[in-house]
């Protein structure tokens, strides 16, 4: 029975009498929710689960229409793995805002907002203007163009804010910095004037250790260097003595006098007395000499015998040696070299030991020895020309440090002020005093304090800050003005103080012109300007500002028919305002100034009855109108009295004087004709 089955297939099998119906597949209406599956795609991973085959139906079946649906019927019930029921039935679409231009915006006319100001764009040095504009405002209305203006307007006034602070703050570092560098050139120039002392101290202590005894006939020296005689001696007798050198060596050296004119502080340092030129090859004698060496100078005179059978020579007197100018160098122009020991002579002496070579600015050298072995001479020469050397060299760093800072001081102070290039001579006086100091608190300060107060009352006024200025100023005119004996300071002091104050007066004078409807603004600063002198500036501001604001609310009563209204407005307007300024000007300004504000207050009343004369010149005479509207006009002036001011009759003194002649016209032409002939 089972090898039965079991050959049974959809190709062979028993032969029946019909043939095997297979029925139609079902229509599933919805897809069946199995529970097992939805738990498992939350958990795990799902198994199918296989559909129950239905049972063949008495119309026909069996197995191999059973076989034939497992083969040909599709499975809708089955769920993917990762089947979410959760999830909504549409999945959310992606954002495309990565793929759009960063710089791209919707036109305002679809999108709905304003164009905003791009900062990046606007740093961009490759921007062009034009085609920033279009792009930008290519689709936009007008109330949209109006906030992109306002737009870029903050960001100007911003970017000036902070340009102006970044200016102040960098002004005020570079200050703090030219102090410090001032600070420390002076310190190394004192560290240079040190090391100048440390080098001569040195050179002095050196020479004294190689000088093993001190000279005949030299003058007692004290603890200090100095003989007694030089200590009595004043600078006067300095100059007659050294005076009287120099006309002796004029006397004993012939042609001296053409190598070494007569100038001022020019002496003779030392006569080093005999010497012997040696051939520079040979080291051979070649002839008398003696050496002079000067402060500036070095001079060499050849010894020669002098001619007995001279006229005019006179034996008991004149020596037998004559001294004739040879050669003569300047100290910095020439080299005094000690010569090494070389070269033993037949008789036993160094030639080289006790000679010097001096070497001439024209690469010239030339070997001179001391006539006596091991004379002191020698060392005293070498010691006295590296003094002299020495304080040549000072002495012309000094000139130069003079120069260069005179040369500094002129460029220093017209840099930083170029209005003082217009003062010439002022600039020169500066020039020639190196170092001037003035007196301030009991303490001695130079110029350069100045220009730091100069600076600190920049800062000052640069941030607006008028109370530390304008105190500095004052304490600055009350120190030019204690300088009554130093006449230059006093002028360089003013000048500087002029300039800033001219400056903070015209920062002052406009915060007037602005806030001259606020009287405490008005009286701070109208006291301010008056501490610096300006006060006839301040009341020129003060009035000019209140008759701008005067034309200004007169423009802006507007004639609509009704000439009493206009009027009535036209002349509140001006007795209040007028009434108002003198009120403030009586609180804010000196007594003695008020003159000028009773005329500025005539000027606006004549004015005001110019006006009323041109707007009544079409209007009868003493008619009702213009009676109306010169009782009010008068009413309105009636304010004045309350600051003292009676300008009742004033108002419309020519209009009355007109309409008084009119009318007296007119009773004249109205008497009768018999009445006028009798």
């Amino acid at each position: 029975m089972s090898e039965e089955r079991s050959k049974i297939s959809l190709r062979s099998g028993p032969k029946r009498k019909g043939r095997p119906t297979i029925s139609a597949p079902r229509q599933i209406s919805s897809p069946i929710v199995q529970d097992e599956a939805i738990k498992g795609s939350a958990g795990g991973p799902v198994e199918p689960v296989p559909r129950p085959r239905p049972r063949p139906g008495p119309m026909g079946g069996g197995k191999t229409s059973d076989l034939v649906k497992q083969r040909y019927s599709t499975r809708f019930n089955n769920l993917p793995t990762d089947f979410d029921p959760s999830a909504p039935p549409m999945p959310a679409m992606p954002s495309l805002d990565r793929y759009e231009q960063s710089d791209r915006r919707p036109p305002p006319s679809r999108g709905g907002a304003a164009p905003v100001v791009d900062i990046k764009s606007l740093r961009d040095p490759n921007l062009v203007p034009d085609q920033y504009v279009s792009k930008v405002l290519g689709d936009a209305t007008e109330e949209q163009i109006q906030e992109f203006e306002a737009s870029l307007r903050k960001l100007k006034s911003r970017a000036a804010t902070d340009l102006q602070q970044n200016l102040m703050q960098n002004r005020t570092q570079f200050i703090k910095i030219s102090k410090e560098a001032e600070k420390l050139k002076g310190e190394m120039r004192a560290l240079r004037n040190l090391m100048a002392d440390l080098k001569t101290n040195t050179t002095a202590l050196r020479a004294a250790s190689m000088k093993n005894d001190e000279p005949a006939g030299l003058p007692e020296r004290g603890p200090s260097g100095l003989s007694k005689r030089d200590k009595r001696s004043s600078v006067a007798d300095r100059s007659a003595l050294w005076n009287s050198q120099m006309q002796a060596l004029y006397k004993n050296v012939e042609g001296s006098q053409k190598f070494l004119p007569n100038a001022a502080g020019r002496h003779v340092v030392q006569n080093a007395g005999p010497w012997i030129e040696l051939d520079n090859a040979t080291y051979k004698s070649r002839r008398a000499m003696q050496i002079f060496l000067l402060n500036d100078h070095l001079l060499i005179a050849s010894r020669k015998k002098r001619k007995m059978d001279a006229p005019n020579t006179d034996t008991s007197r004149s020596p037998m040696i004559k001294l004739v100018a040879d050669r003569c160098w300047s100290l910095l122009d020439v080299e005094v070299v000690d010569m090494p020991g070389t070269g033993e002579s037949s008789g036993g002496r160094n030639k080289l030991a006790d000679a010097i070579m001096v070497r001439g600015g024209g690469q010239e050298s030339f070997i001179y020895r001391t006539e006596k072995p091991e004379d002191a001479e020698k060392k005293s020469l070498l010691l006295n020309v590296r003094k002299a050397v020495e304080e040549l060299r000072k002495g012309l760093q000094s000139e130069m440090e003079a120069n260069n800072k005179a040369r500094e001081t002129i460029n220093y102070f017209a840099s930083r002020d170029p209005g003082l290039l217009q003062k010439t001579e002022l600039l020169e006086t500066l020039s020639d005093i190196k170092d001037m100091l003035i007196e301030v608190d009991g303490k001695q300060q130079n110029l350069r304090w100045v220009e730091s107060q100069m600076d600190e009352l920049d800062i000052d006024v640069s941030l607006q800050r008028i109370e530390p200025a304008v105190a500095r100023v004052e304490k600055l005119k009350g120190l030019a003005r204690g300088l009554k004996s130093n006449v230059v300071a006093q002028d360089f002091i003013d000048f500087k103080v002029e300039e800033r104050c001219a400056k903070l007066a015209g920062i002052l004078i406009h915060e007037v012109e602005m806030t001259h409807t606020n009287q405490s603004k008005t009286k701070r600063n109208v006291s301010w300007l008056t501490r610096l002198g300006f006060e006839d500036r301040a009341r020129e501001a003060y009035l000019a500002a209140r008759s701008g604001i005067i034309h200004k609310r007169a423009r802006q009563c507007i004639f609509q028919g009704d000439l009493h209204l206009y009027i009535w407005q036209l002349s509140f307007v001006y007795f209040t305002i007028i009434h108002n300024t003198v009120q403030c000007f009586q609180g804010c300004f000196p007594p003695p100034m008020m003159s000028v504000c009773v005329k500025w207050a005539k000027e606006q009343v004549e004015a005001f009855n110019a006006i009323l004369a041109r707007q009544l010149s079409s209007t009868e005479r003493g008619g009702s109108v213009w009676t109306q509207c010169m009782d009010r006009a008068k009413e309105h002036a009636q304010k004045l009295s309350e600051v003292g001011l009676d300008f009742k009759d004033l108002v419309g003194r020519g209009l009355e004087e007109e309409a008084a002649a009119h009318a007296a016209g007119a009773g004249a032409s109205a008497v009768p004709v018999g009445l006028g002939l009798a």
